[in-house]
């Protein structure tokens, strides 16, 4: 067996090849630090405005937390008493219908208006900005200008209506049940409508013309080349739409609260709502705290579900 001599070369795989490896794991390392320095800010920014007030959340509804005062552990009394609040439970419906009803109008109106913008041709770009417009104005600022709008004394709305002949005297446009429902209803499809048909029409003209080109050559209607080819292509268009749409209709605030105050006679109150008079009107936040990591829960769920319907359609 031979002994290795003072100033012998080292054997393969030693020292000067992991020196020579170096330069690339030191790059490598590099690029890892450098792409960490980028994403910080982001990381950041997601752990105090997410991460911190979720784990406060939770842990404000596993006590009894009053505005001014210290809070105290009451676990699990606050997700208890959920199923005795009335105005919540009540809310929950109203909210699932309103949903349910708002999706449909944006999807229905979305599509005839990405539909009707989808071809280029003269004063289509006016069009196209004139249907988006309503979509830069803030939700808040659209609720109070339908309230000037619903206005019995001075809003232009009842004078049009009783000038077409449509009804005689005043319309009471927030102060009955059924009317204060369709009058924001009408709102946010003004309000959103816009928003969503640019949403389809990035899906439309995503779609190749020369499969429209081969349906006419088929002798394809229109309505067959909506049904077999418009939609079936725009499925995952639709999905995300349909995502925002769901979501933002669960998570409904500004129009009820500037439009009805959640009247008349809390028919109008959503799920949001419910949370904001626990909180701010009846001061428990951890009641209220409560609610929101329920309502938090069930938007995971449906999110979750149209994710996977999605995945499975495209399967």
């Amino acid at each position: 067996m031979s002994a290795l001599l003072p100033g012998a070369p080292a054997a393969s795989g030693s020292a000067p090849s992991r020196r020579r490896a170096d330069p690339s794991a030191r790059l490598r390392r590099r690029r890892s630090l450098v792409g960490l320095a980028y994403a910080a800010p982001a990381a950041l920014v997601v752990v105090l405005l997410f991460a911190v007030p979720l784990l406060l959340s939770v842990w404000m509804s596993l006590n009894d937390w009053p505005l001014i005062g210290e809070p105290s552990f009451n676990a699990p009394a606050n997700y208890q008493a959920i199923a005795g609040n009335d105005l919540f439970l009540s809310s929950i419906a109203f909210t699932l219908k309103y949903t349910v009803v708002v999706t449909i109008l944006y999807f229905v109106t979305a599509l005839g208006l990405a539909l009707l913008v989808q071809q280029s041709r003269p004063g289509v770009g006016l069009l196209r900005t004139a249907f988006f417009l309503p979509a830069v104005v803030g939700l808040a600022s659209a609720s109070l200008l339908f309230y000037a709008l619903y206005n019995n004394e001075f809003g232009p709305v009842d004078d049009v209506l009783r000038a077409l002949g449509l009804v005689e005297g005043d319309v009471d446009f927030l102060g009955q049940p059924d009317n204060a429902f369709a009058s924001t209803v009408v709102m946010v499809t003004w309000r959103f409508a816009g928003f969503n048909m640019l949403i389809l029409l990035t899906g439309l003209q995503a779609i190749s013309p020369d499969v429209y080109e081969a349906a006419r050559m088929d002798g394809a209607s229109w309505w067959q080349t909506l049904r077999s080819i418009t939609l079936p292509l725009l499925r995952p268009t639709i999905a995300l739409m349909l995502i925002l749409s769901v979501t933002g209709s669960l998570l409904a605030f500004e129009p009820f609260y500037v439009l009805t105050a959640g009247g008349p006679s809390n028919s109008t109150v959503t799920m949001v709502m419910a949370m904001f008079r626990e909180a701010f009107t009846l001061f428990d936040l951890g009641t209220a705290a409560a609610l929101a990591l329920v309502l938090l829960v069930v938007l995971v769920v449906l999110n979750v579900l149209q994710f996977w319907l999605v995945k499975r359609g495209d399967d």
